[in-house]
């Protein structure tokens, strides 16, 4: 059986590759409640910003729980990883882009 320790060796540019697919796959799967959840609060998300709002909201998530992960550290950091921070506010605004709010 693989270990949680396995699975996450195997990285790309010092991020492991099976916490960016637990974490897509997470929300792909949760999308349909979410955007059910927040239709009732009259705000309507659609299924694919949940997926352009997966890392933005797990910086935030990782920052209230006080869990600093690199990629958490690396976004705060104010002296380097430009395009960590360029991809991140991208996929916010990706993400926010097709919200509306439902009267």
């Amino acid at each position: 059986m693989f270990s949680i320790d396995y699975l996450r060796q195997f990285r790309i540019g010092g991020y492991a590759v099976f916490d960016f697919i637990v974490a897509f796959l997470g929300i792909y799967l949760l999308a349909p409640l979410l955007s059910k959840l927040f239709l009732k609060l009259r705000i309507n998300i659609p299924k694919r910003n949940w997926l352009f709002l997966t890392l933005p909201i797990g910086v935030v998530v990782h920052l209230l729980v006080g869990k600093i992960t690199p990629m958490t550290k690396y976004f705060l950091d104010i002296h380097g990883h430009y395009i960590l921070k360029i991809i991140i506010l991208g996929l916010f605004f990706l993400g926010l882009r097709g919200i509306k709010i439902v009267k």
